[in-house]
């Protein structure tokens, strides 16, 4: 066997080397210098916080996208040693010793560095020469504003990363040869990066869906290829699916799954959670609820924590203070004790469950457990009173009715204190009312009213705490009509005075409840996407329509004592050469696709096909990422932009090669052309040489360079005279 073996054994490499230039033209540009500055630049401060929480894994949530892009940051700091003590308060705040500066933004200046190459092997899987592709790479090579974005612990230049690469392996994939080996590592390929950036932020999801619309419109032609067998179609159908669909869907819950291993410890995000949630997190609420009697009984000590977490989370609560005899619009109310929701743990926030048949407070033995349709009174622990409502008008709510801690004062206004106990989410009929597990509705005897969280404020006299009302036209389910028992004791005391004791004292028993994995994705989830934080305009917020013009700019950073600053600015030569492009493309696009419904055809039709599908790619990727952004609500910066100016630049070198080959028929245009191209070129250098210094922070310019600098007077470029 080993004589047929020819020796020696020679391996032959094929080697581009203008991708090795510039591979190494995108690795000096984002990794030079990235040491600089030495302090919080922009959005540092606000991803740091999370990094620093992975570090200590204490649980946050970030309702701005998925945990994979913060998960590639804090895998950074890993690399570097980074302890997560460093106090992000403020943008240009020095870095401590302790703080890998250069780790933490390593990965995204690797992530922007490689888009280069990727810029370049995309455009020539679209079909178009190397000289194409080489302009495509050196235009995204000398633009400003993605230099800027890698070089710092930011999640774009991933973002962007991943996108290159989920286009270029869908191309790959789909110009490799039926029969070829890596075919199907390309297709699955193509789905691992669609998920990981969609991982990073949403915003992913825009070329994600443009990638599917590609690929089903190839599948649908694949379907229609008679020389195929059905086995045949039916396999690369699946395959495709199985692959596009099915893969980044397991792979975004492993991200989940991750993350959620990864934070265990209770954090400052716990409060926006749910009390099963926050009870399988170490610390924090588990160490109050852990091992507390898992069935409610009567007799039992609870609070009641209202599942909505709008506006803040709260406790059901009442305290010795009543409603005002009259509003201050006229309107009378009971008079009766203040029942209200408080945002904090009190001891006024504890409530009896009573049988309304017996008088005892106390947990029978054995106990006997509250179920589903059950009539049971609550009894304020601290007051004695009993939870009221009554056909009186609540005092922010007019339209539902005030909830009390019932007073007899010997007038015509008998207590209504009966409530029944509906399970939302109970399994069967005879459910019992479970610790935590059990999300309940409290529904009114006498009225029908549920007891419900309305979000409006009390004014001084209820102390601004929380109103609660009886919704009497309450309907489906509601987050605000709905409570769970966190904290619970079986009552013991008889007493008043000795249950008030009792009260004060801290529940501890030993049982474990630990939500499932689905459980806890499926509510962290449904958080990320409905609670959000009030947005503030910000000083360097602006608005689609800015961004294409460039007419806005973000200071990233200002020295304290020096001229010295780094600023979010493209170069302004290449954004007004891809808005031209873009220009020119629809025009020949129109153009052709009129003229071909009138049966002429300029170009050949797998010229045709190649225009439309690099216009799908390149004018298609600006579009998605661009256009949903007028239909957020939500506070922008020019950064949002970069995915889009990504796309749109591979647009410039792909419309000059048809313009040069299937428009200019005269060789005399075609020398102008390359006359055009190469002063083009030129003035893209000279734009990016010009705004470097604000790009790296260094040489620091004078007042009078800078003030050069500002070629739109809406630019905010700040500078020292000295």
């Amino acid at each position: 066997m080993l004589t047929s073996i020819k020796l020696p054994i020679v391996i032959r490499a094929e080697i581009n080397l203008v991708l090795v230039v510039v591979t190494a033209l995108g690795l000096l540009s984002r990794l030079y210098g990235i040491n600089f500055p030495k302090a919080v630049v922009f959005d540092e401060v606000y991803y740091g916080q999370f990094v620093s929480l992975y570090t200590k894994q204490v649980f946050f949530i970030d309702e701005s996208g998925p945990p994979l892009g913060h998960m590639i940051l804090a895998f950074g700091a890993y690399l570097g040693g980074f302890d997560g003590n460093f106090i992000w308060n403020r943008i240009g705040a020095e870095y401590s010793s302790n703080v890998p500066v250069w780790s933490l933004r390593l990965i995204p200046a690797l992530a922007g560095s490689l888009c280069v190459p990727l810029c370049y092997l995309l455009v020539v899987e679209l079909g178009y020469s190397h000289l194409t592709a080489l302009g495509a790479a050196l235009l995204f090579l000398m633009e400003n504003s993605l230099i800027v974005q890698s070089r710092f612990m930011l999640l774009e230049s991933v973002l962007i990363f991943f996108l290159l690469l989920a286009v270029v392996s869908y191309l790959r994939f789909h110009n490799a040869q039926s029969g070829s080996p890596v075919r199907l590592a390309w297709l699955v390929l193509t789905g691992v990066t669609c998920a990981c950036a969609v991982g990073v932020k949403y915003m992913g999801l825009f070329t994600y869906f443009l990638l599917l619309g590609l690929a089903a419109v190839h599948t649908w032609q694949l379907i229609g290829d008679r020389a195929l067998s059905n086995s045949v179609v039916l396999m690369q159908v699946v395959a495709r699916f199985l692959a596009l669909v099915v893969l980044p869907l397991l792979l975004y819950l492993g991200f989940f799954y991750v993350h959620l291993n990864l934070l265990y410890r209770s954090g400052p995000h716990d409060q926006m959670m749910s009390s099963a949630f926050q009870a399988s997190l170490e610390g924090g609420l588990a160490r109050i609820t852990q091992g507390q009697p898992l069935e409610v009984a009567y007799g039992s000590q609870v609070t009641l924590r209202s599942v909505s977490s709008k506006p803040i989370p709260c406790w059901l609560h009442s305290h010795k203070a009543n409603y005002p005899i009259r509003y201050e619009n006229g309107r009378g109310s009971s008079h009766q004790q203040q029942v209200t929701c408080y945002p904090f743990k009190d001891v006024n926030n504890w409530w009896i469950i009573k049988d309304p048949g017996r008088q005892d407070l106390v947990v029978s033995s054995p106990p006997r457990p509250v179920r589903h349709g059950d009539v049971v009174q609550l009894l304020h622990g601290m007051t004695s009173r009993l939870l009221n409502t009554h056909d009186v008008a609540a005092p922010m709510s007019p339209h539902a009715q005030e909830v009390s801690g019932y007073i007899d004062f010997n007038v015509s206004m008998p207590a209504q204190n009966l409530w029944k106990v509906d399970i939302a989410n109970r399994e069967a009929e005879q459910d019992v009312w479970k610790t935590i597990l059990s999300e309940v509705r409290l529904i009114h005897i006498n009225t029908s009213a549920v007891l419900k969280l309305s979000g409006s404020s009390l004014p001084e006299w209820g102390y601004r705490q929380l109103e609660v009302v009886g919704d009497k036209i309450y309907k489906g389910y509601q987050p605000s009509g709905v409570w769970n028992v966190e904290e619970h004791r079986y009552g013991t005391s008889l007493e008043q005075r000795e249950r008030e004791l009792e009260l004060h004292s801290p529940t501890h028993i030993d049982i474990n409840r630990n939500l499932t994995f689905i459980a806890k994705f499926l509510e962290l989830q449904w958080k990320m996407l409905t609670v959000k934080h009030e947005d503030s305009e910000h000083k360097y917020s602006s608005s689609p329509l800015e961004w294409i013009t460039m007419n806005t700019n973000i200071a990233y950073w200002l020295h304290p004592a020096s001229n010295a600053q780094i600023h979010l600015i493209g170069n302004f030569v290449t954004w007004t050469l891809a808005n031209l492009a873009l220009a020119v493309y629809v025009l020949l696009f129109l153009s052709y696709l009129l003229r071909r419904r009138r049966k002429i055809e300029d170009i050949p039709e797998a010229t045709w096909c190649q225009l439309l599908q690099a216009g799908v790619v390149c004018a298609g990727g600006w579009a998605v990422n661009y256009l949903p952004f007028f239909m957020m609500e939500k506070t922008l910066f020019l950064y949002h932009y970069l995915p889009a100016l990504t796309f749109q630049i591979l647009l410039i070198p792909v419309v000059l090669e048809h313009v040069h080959t299937h428009v200019l028929r005269c060789a005399s245009l075609r020398r102008a052309l390359h006359g055009v191209v190469l002063a083009g070129l030129s003035s893209v250098y000279l734009s990016f040489r010009t705004f470097s210094p604000l790009t790296y922070g260094q040489p620091e310019l004078s007042a009078e360079q800078l003030a050069s600098l500002r070629w739109r007077d809406s630019w905010d470029i700040l500078f020292r005279r000295r």
